[in-house]
This record gives structure tokens, C-alpha cells and sequence, in this order.
């Protein structure tokens, strides 16, 4: 949002010009992002697929605010089910609906994962990593049957 508004850090020196174009880079690539997520969607649903979407849970979320289809389910705190971090993730189920399996184990201690020290695209990389308990336990709640 600080962007495009053009209150960024890295926009502070810019001309008012300088924002608007930054801006409108910004909503083009909002606006193709949206289309192929929508046309994805529309894809499975046409073919029967079935589809789930992890994205981050923020507010405000252009999906969360303007996407038809609203996550089924929005995980606030992912270290409660044994990830690196608690960042608040949702997940979108298009073609079915997600699973209510309770697993009846105990989490194995996952050490918070502190990444402000690193930059650029290792920190995406590092942030987006999914422990393989989390991802085990999330398959087996919500996507497969536990009968």
C-alpha cells in the first residue's frame, strides 16, 4: 500500500511523476496477477479440478478485499501446527471443500525461523519455506480423509 501511494522508503527522493509511474507499474502487475489467479480458478472449475491457493492473510488483501471466492480456511498463527513462522496464511479451495480431520499427535519443537537480518530474495525464499511437519499435518487435516 506504502507504494502505491508512493510513500515507499525507496520513493521518498522521487518526483510526484516518478510515483505515478511506479504506481501504475504496480496496477498493471495487480491487475495481470488477479486475471491469470481468476482465470486458474476458472480453469479448474470448468474442468472439475480441484484447486487449493495459499496466499499470505494480511489486511488488507486485495484478494481477502475483492475476489469473489473467500479463503475456507486462514491459518493466524502457522507455529501452532509445527512451522518455522507464524505468519497468517489463507488458503482458497476451488471444486471442494476442505476437510475437518482432527490429527491427534504431539507437534515436534520447530525452532522460529528470525530472518530480518537477510535480504532480497533469500529472505522470500527463506519466509515461504513450509516445514514438512506443517505440510504433513495440513494434508492430513484438510485434504485428504483420515477414515
Amino acid at each position: 500500500m506504502l507504494a502505491f501511494r508512493g510513500e515507499q522508503y525507496q520513493l521518498q527522493n522521487k518526483t510526484d511523476r516518478e510515483k505515478l509511474e511506479v504506481s501504475m507499474k504496480l496496477h498493471d502487475e495487480l491487475h495481470n496477477n488477479y486475471e491469470l489467479i481468476s482465470k486458474m480458478a476458472c480453469i479448474a472449475l470448468d474442468r472439475g479440478l480441484k484447486l487449493m491457493i495459499e496466499n499470505p492473510y494480511t489486511q488488507p488483501h486485495y484478494l481477502t478485499n475483492y475476489w469473489c471466492i473467500k479463503p475456507k480456511v486462514i491459518d493466524k498463527d502457522r507455529r501452532q501446527n509445527g512451522d518455522y513462522m507464524n505468519k497468517p496464511t489463507q488458503y482458497f479451495f476451488i471444486g471442494f471443500e476442505p476437510k475437518q480431520n482432527i490429527i491427534f499427535e504431539a507437534l515436534d519443537y520447530v525452532p522460529k525461523r528470525v530472518c530480518d537480518h537477510i535480504q532480497g530474495k533469500d529472505r522470500a525464499r527463506i519466509r515461504s519455506e513450509i516445514h514438512p511437519q506443517y505440510a504433513n499435518r495440513f494434508i492430513r487435516q484438510y485434504l485428504i480423509d483420515e477414515k
